[in-house]
């Protein structure tokens, strides 16, 4: 709200009165057109004030003419009307300059780092990754290499398909493409074993190419050869194959919380109190001064940098601060309670990690009462499909 008043200030408006009696068809017009309206007030039956961009002030005039209402200007507001009111002003002139001036100086500047990632996948920390290599806010836009950047984010990263860095006035747009995770893959025609790739206890088992080297009713730990990638006959000897087969076993994914009997929670009484600060690179302004006055309350803060068009941003930002009053109320539970929160949040959390509920076949849940708390402990026996290629390493 306050960087839409201020570039509505940088680029002036009008206050004017509306007199009519098709007032809301020629609101109705305006809006469907775009045409950026606000602090609107009905003065009485027949009139209303607001505030209307300069630049479309012509248009609103023949929507008003269209509508039968009149239109008058109460005021002129802005910082093009400053300057035509003090323009034979030297000193006024002077100061002009030293903005221009300044405007210019950091046009040379990145002042906004923007990053784009492809199809909503986020890439953590990649921010601080680029900030390494170079690319920093307040930096000379002659001095960032683009390519050199981008070859040492990719040494560093291998989550990274692709990145692309583009400079336009003095933002920095970062695009970039998440790489696949994807399991290595064995061609058809090496040579490979099959591992398991969990812990369990072998239900069933298949060797269609290769070697058995566990039976139903082994355990197995994550590496544990399950098929070898070779064959013997008695007449042909040991031959080499690619490993091929079905492999299933029982695993078991296990999770505890201790959930005490008496805890401190959150109540938000929906108080809050907002502060706003202008931030220039590192220098920061508050306004006013001061901590919050609640005892309780939560922070949040946002950051939103000024800029003149698009891709021109300028060194300066506001920071607008909230807190959030809340109170801490203390809450008991009785055992049966306490048991139940425990185990919807953990079976919520191991379901999660399932990728087929329907093969869990069985479940099993301990509980330990304490004297100020109760532990839980739950276990989820699956059916699944386990193992993963390895290649053969001669």
């Amino acid at each position: 709200m306050v960087i839409k008043k201020i570039i509505n200030y940088i680029y002036g408006y009008l206050r004017i009165v509306v007199e009519g009696y098709y007032i809301e068809r020629f609101i109705n017009i305006c809006r469907n057109k775009n045409y950026m309206m606000w602090n609107i007030k009905k003065v009485n039956d027949i009139n209303i004030a607001l505030n209307i961009e300069i630049k479309h002030f012509k248009e609103i005039c023949k929507i008003a003419k269209k509508t039968q209402c009149k239109i008058s200007i109460k005021a002129k507001r802005g910082l093009p009307f400053l300057l035509n009111k003090y323009k034979k002003r030297k000193l006024f002139a002077l100061f002009l300059i030293f903005v221009l001036a300044i405007i210019f100086f950091s046009s040379h500047f990145v002042w906004n780092i923007e990053i784009v990632e492809e199809n909503g996948l986020v890439i953590e920390n990649i921010m601080e990754d680029i900030q390494e290599a170079g690319l920093k806010i307040g930096t000379l836009k002659n001095d960032v290499d683009t390519k050199e950047i981008i070859n040492k984010v990719r040494l560093e990263r291998d989550d990274i398909a692709w990145i692309g860095i583009e400079l336009k006035g003095t933002n920095a747009i970062v695009r970039l493409v998440k790489a696949d995770e994807k399991p290595e893959i064995v061609d058809e025609d090496e040579y490979c074993n099959i591992v398991s790739n969990k812990n369990g206890v072998i239900t069933k088992i298949n060797a269609q190419d290769g070697t058995a080297n566990v039976k139903v009713g082994d355990t197995v730990s994550v590496g544990d050869v399950l098929i070898n990638g070779w064959m013997e006959g008695k007449y042909t000897g040991i031959r080499y194959v690619h490993a091929k087969g079905e492999i299933e076993a029982r695993v078991w994914y296990t999770m505890s919380k201790t959930i005490p009997y008496t805890t401190t929670e959150k109540q938000y009484t929906g108080d809050i109190e907002t502060n706003y600060a202008i931030k220039m690179n590192n220098f920061k302004i508050n306004f006013p001064k001061g901590v919050s006055k609640f005892e309780f309350y939560d922070t949040i803060e946002t950051e939103n940098k000024i800029k003149l068009f698009s891709n021109f941003y300028l060194p300066i930002s506001v920071v607008k601060t909230t807190y959030q009053q809340y109170e801490e109320i203390e809450k008991t539970y009785s055992v049966e309670e306490a048991k139940k929160i425990g185990i919807q949040e953990i079976e919520e959390e191991l379901e999660s990690q399932i990728e087929n509920k329907e093969n869990i076949v069985n479940k099993n849940i301990n509980t330990y009462e304490n004297e100020n708390s109760i532990d839980i402990y739950v276990t989820y026996e699956v059916l699944e499909t386990i193992g993963t290629n390895e290649k053969i390493v001669f």
